[in-house]
């Protein structure tokens, strides 16, 4: 009998069953899932990505100048916003849900194999059959190069099974320490980790001192070229993503293409980087979504990523009146992200998103009376409602924004009734 060929609900459906297993480190799987898939990742160049913040947008940037060079280009991101099918781009283009379910499929099927021959507790995890789907699809469809986001640290992330010419560090927060250590420079080690021998390292403007000198090390130790990117990618260059953050990810973007074409033999040509400036996106990061009040929403759901926001706002809301809606997991640090944010707003909305990590709306509401915030706040538990009512508060010349964690940007980008895709 046929087996049933995967469609795109079918296979969310599989991964989202894996996500009872939880997360298990080490790499052991993953190299042997990628050969009961005919070691896909073998048949194309890689750009790996790693860092606290700004990795997508890195990715999504440093993929459309190469795509622009001429060159076939997947893109491999997490999270996703709505489907899983947002992780896996080729050509600037997501695949489609009938490509990336036979993907799983197939990945599926190797994974079984390897289950077959392991313990009960060592299966092949969500992100790993994830993984092995993407680098499958990617050497399917013949991309000359995959630039790859990791998704937690570097040393045993399931990415981290990649011969890559170029990695790049975004820069490195107080992040996941129960799994990565306690200190920044615990943090960039397992996120250094992915850096080969002999290949380039390209470090982004605002990296911490003490990853900054772990990351110089490290490159010397591993006879590593060193590239550090500038803060801005210069006066005359059009950013389409919005904010002074996106700039110095685009910067660091330009750096990684060019160490990459350089292991080519290949120039960057500024016509291209150009082209890809003026016309890249990034879906979920300070993305405009309506007006009349203009609603921002901003997936920047820890510290690091909220300094970023609150130092991009005041260029674009000027003396307009501003108002948040905000959600926030409790394993991020919400205090010190309100204390970055509440100085710029004038309300705020306080809300929960579809996760059980979620801090109640209540709580983040009591966090911003103890911080002395002197202006409204309002408790509305369902994220669609509570950003409408960010938008009242705003007033139709103000600017709503929705923002602290990416499951909120998730739920309100969502079409109403569909199903949660964990992240």
């Amino acid at each position: 009998m046929t087996e049933r060929t995967m469609r795109l609900e079918d296979a969310e459906r599989l991964l989202l069953s894996l996500e009872l297993f939880g997360m298990r480190f080490g790499l052991d799987r993953m190299r042997r899932l990628l050969t009961a898939l005919g070691s896909p990742q073998e048949r194309f160049g890689a750009v790996h990505v790693v860092g606290t913040n700004g990795k997508s947008s890195t990715v999504r940037m440093s993929a459309a100048i190469l795509r622009r060079h001429g060159l076939r280009v997947g893109a491999y991101l997490s999270p996703h916003l709505v489907t899983f099918a947002e992780r896996v781009r080729v050509d600037d283009a997501d695949v489609s849900g009938a490509e990336f379910a036979a993907a799983v499929q197939r990945a599926a099927a190797a994974a079984e194999k390897v289950d077959r021959r392991s313990d009960p507790d060592d299966r092949v995890t969500q992100f790993e059959l994830l993984t092995g789907a993407a680098f499958d699809l990617f050497a399917r469809a013949g991309v000359d190069v995959v630039v790859v986001e990791a998704g937690l640290g570097g040393r045993f992330d399931a990415t981290n099974v990649l011969s890559s010419d170029v990695s790049v560090l975004t820069n490195v927060g107080l992040e996941h320490t129960r799994w990565l250590g306690p200190t920044v420079a615990d943090i960039a080690t397992e996120k250094l980790d992915v850096l080969e021998r002999g290949t380039t390292l390209v470090l982004g403007a605002d990296l911490h001192p003490d990853a900054r000198a772990l990351a110089e090390r490290t490159a010397a130790e591993r006879d590593a070229a060193l590239v550090v990117a500038p803060a801005d990618p210069g006066a005359g260059m059009e950013v389409l993503a919005r904010g002074s953050f996106q700039r110095r990810n685009f910067a660091l973007a330009i750096e990684a293409a060019r160490a990459y074409l350089a292991t080519r033999g290949r120039a960057l040509d500024d016509v291209a980087v150009h082209a890809a400036g003026a016309s890249t996106l990034v879906p979920g990061r300070f993305e405009l979504i309506a007006t009349g009040p203009d609603t921002v929403i901003d997936g920047a759901h820890n510290p690091g990523g909220l300094v970023a926001l609150a130092e991009a706002l005041p260029e674009f809301v000027g003396d307009r009146r501003l108002v948040a809606c905000l959600a926030v997991l409790d394993d991020k640090d919400a205090t010190e992200m309100l204390r970055t944010l509440l100085p710029l707003c004038h309300a705020v909305v306080t809300t929960r998103a579809q996760s059980p990590r979620a801090l109640p709306p209540a709580t983040l509401a009591s966090l911003c009376h103890q911080l002395g915030f002197a202006g409204p706040v309002e408790i509305v538990g369902e994220a669609r409602a509570a950003l409408d009512r960010a938008r009242t508060l705003a007033g139709p010349d103000g600017v709503a924004l929705a923002t602290g964690s990416i499951y909120l940007i998730a739920d309100l980008l969502r079409p109403v009734g569909a199903a949660r895709s964990t992240l």
